[in-house]
Order: structure tokens, then sequence, then C-alpha cells
């Protein structure tokens, strides 16, 4: 699937391109390029997304980036949206190791980003998006110069990393490794209803990626499997050993939704204690998306985003 879906509640910025591209181990990841829309060009914004998200759920962020001067390059991330899926149920979301999103975000950055897009390179990452954003920080160093992350998973609010990766390990040690995760399905998560959501509070952006599901239930994925689960917490014991902060070696800015019940905002404040490179922001009564939520919570993110590119902690 090369194409993007568009749907009148949710247009595609105009002027862009789309295609895919070929990792080593075959994977095709669907990709979208846009340049900026005024000038002076202030470079390129690469937005890395979360779990179950596809390029067409970030129109809006897209359009608000555009007019801050950048151009913008994304990807879906194998196992989601556009990209190859990895077994043989598409809505199983799943992956193999975190170290092939870092390295699919390296293969993204050499094969289309590098060559077709205007430096300096910033990211914008959200959620998973933000681990793997981390996870790939110290081999790009002379790529990236700055990481804005909102809500990055790094723990989940329910239980340890750590206990996690064991019992989710146990599991796969009988071969469920591609069965879906306790309390998971094969529902898309994109059709739950608004009522109890716990992502945003905008109703309006809440439809909108569902309406975009129910154009195309292609993009959509359901529940994670153990393989994944096992996978992701592994990455977030990684990021909270002792040495890994110090690691990061660009300026980065971790941006918290007050009322996130979904990932650890402790493990985030945390980790930017450590890394002597990070700052963070927690915004009051913001939910885990907070590019999705009501103005109030977005404008806020804005101002300390426009803040931290120009280089103001």
């Amino acid at each position: 699937m090369a194409g993007l879906v568009e749907i009148p509640s949710n247009p595609t910025p105009k002027g862009g391109s789309v295609g895919m591209v070929k990792t080593h181990d075959g994977v095709e990841l669907r990709y979208a390029c846009w340049p900026t829309n005024r000038s002076p060009v202030r470079g390129t914004m690469v937005l890395l997304h979360g779990r179950t998200e596809f390029i067409e759920k970030y129109f809006e962020t897209i359009n608000d980036l555009r007019r801050r001067g950048f151009a913008v390059a994304t990807f879906d991330s194998r196992g989601q949206g556009g990209s190859t899926r990895l077994l043989r149920n598409p809505r199983k979301g799943h992956v193999r190791d975190f170290a092939d999103h870092v390295n699919d975000f390296e293969t993204f950055m050499q094969e289309v980003v590098l060559p077709d897009c205007p430096p300096p390179y910033h990211v914008l990452a959200h959620s998973t998006g933000g681990l793997i954003a981390l996870l790939s920080a110290e081999r790009l160093r002379t790529q990236i110069d700055r990481m804005v992350l909102t809500a990055p998973l790094l723990a989940l609010t329910y239980s340890s990393p750590k206990w996690l990766a064991r019992i989710t390990g146990f599991l796969m040690h009988f071969g469920l490794g591609e069965a879906f995760a306790p309390g998971a399905g094969a529902t898309l998560i994109q059709m739950q209803p608004f009522a109890g959501n716990l992502l945003t509070s905008d109703p309006e952006r809440y439809q909108r990626a569902l309406d975009v599901v129910d154009a195309d239930p292609s993009v959509g994925v359901g529940g994670a499997t153990i393989g994944w689960v096992n996978s992701a917490m592994r990455a977030c014991c990684r990021v909270a050993e002792s040495d890994f902060a110090e690691k990061v070696p660009m300026p980065v800015l971790i941006t918290l939704g007050g009322a996130d019940t979904i990932v650890s905002n402790y493990a985030a404040e945390e980790f930017a204690r450590r890394a002597k490179t990070a700052a963070h922001l927690r915004i009051p009564g913001a939910r885990h998306e907070i590019l999705m939520e009501t103005n109030q919570y977005r404008d806020q993110f804005w101002v300390a985003f426009d803040a931290f590119i120009e280089g103001r902690r």
C-alpha cells in the first residue's frame, strides 16, 4: 500500500510525495514527505508514530509543522499502517525486536531523509516512537540535531518493565510470542468508541482517526502480541540502565500528559533527570495523545516546542 487515505474531514496536505522503502530484511515501509510551505526553511522534522498509528493520523500536525517552516518526513512502523505486516493475521501488532525499529529508522534516514530533505534534521516522536527515537539517538548522533518526545513509552503505568519482560519471556518460552497479549484481541484499536478512551479528551480529533480506518480498515491494527510486549519492555529496561541516559547526545524535550494513564510519567521524568541533555514538561489535564488533544493542551505543547527548537530550554 503506497497511497494515502483521504477523507473530507482529514484532507491530505498538498504537495507531498508517497513511496515505499525496503529494509535490509525485506520489510517495506510506507513513507511520505512534504516540503515546507513558507520561508525561510528551518530544516526537516522526522515524525515517528506510536503503536497502532499511521501517517494519515498526523495530517494536522504535519500542517502545523509546515507552517513553522519545516519540511516533514514520516513513515509507518513495520507491522502497522501501510507498511508490511509481520504475521499472517494482519491485525496482530507484532515486532521481533525493537532493534528492527531502530534499523528501520536508520534506513529511512539514509534512503529518504538525507538525500531528499533539507537539513538540519529534528525528530518529533510519540509514545512508542519516542522509545525508538531514544534507542536510535547514539547511532544517529551526527544526523539528528534535536528531539521532541510526547508521552514516550519508557514504562507502562500498571507494571514495571522488568516484571513484564520476565513474564512475557516465560510465555514466549512456550511458543506463545505470536499470540495476542492477555486482554488484547483482533478488534481494530481505532474502532473503539470515544467514551471511556484513554487517549484524548477531544471527540472530533478522536473521531477523525476512526473515520480514516473506517474508510480503509487495512491501515488499522488490533492488540499487541506477547512478543511485541516483551520486545518493548526489554527496550524500556535498556533505557532505564544507568549508563544509557549519558549516551543521548542531542538536546531532548519530553512533554507529558498530566492525565496520562497509559505510559509512566514517573519513568520519563526520572530519565530526564538522569540525562544531561534532556528537559521535561508535564501538561496538566492532557491525556496520552497530546497532539490529538483539545486546543488548550495542544497550544501549550506548541509553545514549548517552539521555544525548545529555537534553542531556549
